[in-house]
């Protein structure tokens, strides 16, 4: 079908002897079965052996070892035999909290006991009511987030509601399980008896129990008879469903409904018969998801050191967790082959914040094995000086060419060296390596050992030939090893200009935007070629920056007009319709470019509408994720940073206040308490914040992504400019898309940030 479809493959297969023969031999196989696989969790069960009621074979070497068994038989067909199939699933989630709770032991001498978690923790419920609930269980999908930021859960039955809504069929009625919470709308129940059953859940059906008893209490049927009832629903087969119709209205009629009534109820009921979940099933994901959110909002540098430590190895998933880590201003430090463990640790820096630093086999090609012994040599003897005083101390007979390679261009040696110039000499440094290795094994010895360690042994010295890399090629390098980048993004050069330009960043685009045409900036970091029904040509790309990512589609008459334009590493310009799918939001690109800082020049910034009380209210692009008729108390965490250190808030507001300000778990230290008056729309005012330079340019971007995050915490009318001042040189920057509501509570917050010497307020 690809010869036919892809222009490309067929001048391949025309032109090249080998391609075509290689193409033409793989048609010949194609559509016949591969192997025979087991399934990822299945068991069958038997009270006699499984060999006097089924085929059995090994299992293929490399799949679940020689020795294991398999049934011949599908599943269906064992469960269709009378066979007992069960499935038991491993769930990563859970090696999270037991890591987590390690962490916690070691590092805070403090022991958490998941069974007797305290359930009504305020930091949790603000997290989950904040939605920012990235890496916790069955909450971080897009779509989810923005429900539990609606939902703004306060007890844990809210949870538990909300994973059973959460799938299809049951999913269209979250809104109204929200609006039934928050006394937005009154509970409508069809008859009296619905109220007892359903009133938990606010008039919505979402467990199977619910279905279970109002089939007992309208027609009744025993529990038992209930069930098959509700799994003969679930099947959808027209004829089936007329003869349940039929016996539950005449069942309801022997207990004194009409069938009109009767009627009604089978239709209630009719679409959550197949789909509902069990409440136990319920509590027992919505006991894990709290689980989660407590050790993230109480113990955040743990939480995603387990978090990244299980999900090691997993390109996406560490590029996920490491983006939440930059979220939460836990900064995630580059591999060193002097203070990296083998998995993702705990660090504290000079001044006592926890960092999490990258595990040395969590680069790719690297080993346990192989770095076993630096660990261990280092542990006993300290620190490495050099590059020849490893080779001399440590066996690296298992730390082969690649695994070198690898390691140097993660970065792991750049204390000891360039990476460029390591890179240039890695025959030379193995080969000192077993040299050194050989002498230790033949018992060689200088008259240096007599002395023990009080004598430096010379070691012989290796000649480097130095040699530059470029930041470009380095960058791809931390890519490609480790899935992220660490030394820097190659957006960051690009990250100071765009406050000049009316252009947004990636992460700040949510679902609330959907319909809106908006200009964004970003890196085009993946991108997958695909073709339309009509067989013409488009992309699926993810455009990200130094924010978040977002993924784009790029249609036919969009990408032909410059296909050279969706390379990976481009950073372009884009103008899309924002669009909302189940898992996120996504842009479908109008226009694209190069982008050239400056390019983008507008007075005034891109508004969106949207509702507050019934009424439009008009906010800036940055500021559009702030919820309207906000009312939220708590505290949050963000794991120690000094900048936010004794910070948190109560807020209370209307008119624009955030929902999620004084908990917007990125950005808010630890606790006091602040009230949020409503931004006066007539009144405005000229908010200048200036910013000295220090000499760790890491921390000073961290300490501007603070200030505007909390400039967008209060969001409103008023200008903001920035005046940055390093190494002597005074830089003034307008910010033109963002703007905030100036009140004496984001007054203190900037203060704590800045000092007063850093805040100038005027009246415009």
């Amino acid at each position: 079908k690809s010869l036919e479809t892809v222009p490309e493959l067929a001048a391949i297969h025309r032109e090249d002897p080998i391609l075509r023969n290689l193409i033409d031999t793989a048609r010949k196989v194609e559509g016949l079965s591969r192997h025979a696989s087991t399934h990822a969790a299945g068991v069958v069960i038997s009270k006699e052996p499984l060999a006097n009621h089924v085929p059995l074979q090994r299992v293929s070497k490399g799949n679940a070892g020689e020795h294991g068994v398999m049934i011949q038989f599908a599943m269906e067909d064992v469960a269709r035999i009378g066979l007992l199939k069960m499935d038991f699933l491993g769930l990563a989630n859970l090696s999270i909290l037991g890591k987590a709770i390690e962490l916690i032991k070691e590092y805070r001498g403090i022991t958490v006991d998941l069974h007797n978690m305290p359930l009504d923790d305020k930091k949790t419920y603000q997290l989950l009511a904040s939605g920012e609930t990235g890496g916790v269980f069955q909450l971080e999908g897009s779509g989810m987030r923005r429900y539990i930021r609606d939902l703004k859960p306060t007890v844990f039955n809210d949870i538990t509601a909300m994973v059973a809504l959460y799938r299809p069929g049951p999913m269209e009625h979250i809104p109204t399980f929200i609006r039934g919470k928050h006394g937005e709308e009154q509970v409508h129940y069809v008859h009296p008896v619905l109220a007892g059953i359903l009133e938990e859940t606010y008039g919505v059906i979402v467990y199977q129990e619910q279905v279970l008893f109002i089939v007992r209490e309208f027609a009744g049927y025993s529990l038992g008879k209930a069930d098959i009832f509700r799994k003969a629903m679930g099947k959808k087969n027209p004829e089936v469903m007329k003869k349940e119709k039929i016996n539950f209205i005449e069942g309801a009629k022997k207990r004194g409904f009409t069938a009109e009534l009767a009627e009604q109820v089978f239709a209630l009921i009719e679409p959550f018969a197949g789909y509902a979940f069990n409440k136990a099933h319920a509590a027992s994901y919505a006991l894990i998801a709290y689980q989660t959110a407590y050790l993230k909002a109480n113990y955040p540098v743990e939480y995603m050191t387990a978090l990244l430590s299980v999900h090691a190895g997993v390109t996406e998933k560490i590029t996920t967790a490491v983006s939440e880590c930059r979220r939460l201003l836990i900064k995630v430090r580059p591999p060193d082959i002097n203070r990296s463990q083998a998995n993702f640790s705990i660090e504290k820096d000079e001044r006592g914040v926890n960092s999490i630093r990258f595990g040395l086999t969590s680069i790719k090609n690297v080993g346990v094995g192989a770095i076993e012994s630096i660990i261990t040599e280092r542990n006993k003897n300290g620190v490495f000086q050099s590059i020849e005083d490893l080779c001399r101390r440590c066996d690296l007979h298992n730390l082969n060419k690649r695994v070198m390679e690898s390691l140097i261009k993660a970065g792991a040696f750049d204390e000891l060296g360039a990476r460029g110039t390591l890179l240039n000499s890695v025959n030379e440094i193995l080969s000192l390596a077993q040299r050194e290795q050989k002498s230790k094994d033949a018992g060689q010895s200088t008259m240096f050992d007599l002395w023990g360690a009080q004598v430096p042994v010379p070691v012989a010295k290796l000649n480097f030939t130095e040699t530059e890399i470029s930041v470009k090629e380095k960058l791809a390098w931390e890519k490609e090893l480790m899935g992220v980048y660490l030394s820097e993004h190659p957006f960051s050069i690009f990250a100071e200009k765009i406050a000049e330009d009316n252009v947004m960043l990636c992460g700040q685009i949510e679902p609330e935007m959907s319909g809106q045409t908006v200009m964004v900036a970003g890196m085009v970091a993946s991108v997958s070629h695909l073709m339309t029904k009509a067989q013409k040509p488009f992309i699926k790309a993810t455009l990200e920056d130094l924010d978040g990512g977002i993924e784009i589609m790029v249609w036919s008459d969009v990408y032909t007009d410059a296909p050279d334009l969706w390379e990976e590493g481009n950073i372009l310009l884009v103008e899309g319709r924002v669009t909302t799918r189940d898992e996120g939001v996504q842009l479908s690109v109008k226009k694209a470019s190069r982008y050239e800082p400056g390019q983008v020049k507008q007075d005034k910034p891109s508004t969106v509408s949207k509702m507050a009380n019934g009424n439009p209210v008009k906010y800036g692009v940055n500021n559009i994720s702030a919820k309207n008729s906000a009312n939220v108390s708590g505290s949050a965490t963000n794991g120690g940073s000094p900048a936010a250190a004794g910070v948190s808030a109560t807020v209370n507001g209307n008119h624009g206040s955030s929902s999620t300000a004084a908990g917007r778990f990125a950005t808010v230290g630890s606790s006091a308490t602040v009230n949020s008056a409503p931004v006066d729309p007539v009144s405005r005012y000229s908010v200048q914040i200036s910013v000295t330079g220090t000499l760790d340019s890491e921390e000073d971007v961290q300490k501007l992504h603070r200030i505007i995050y909390t400039l967008k915490e209060f969001p409103g009318r008023d200008n903001v400019s920035l005046r940055i001042v390093n190494n002597g040189k005074t830089v003034n920057l307008k910010l033109p898309n963002v703007y905030t509501g100036y009140s004496q509570a984001l007054k203190t917050r900037l203060i704590e940030l800045v000092g007063d010497a850093g805040l100038k307020v005027e009246a415009v």
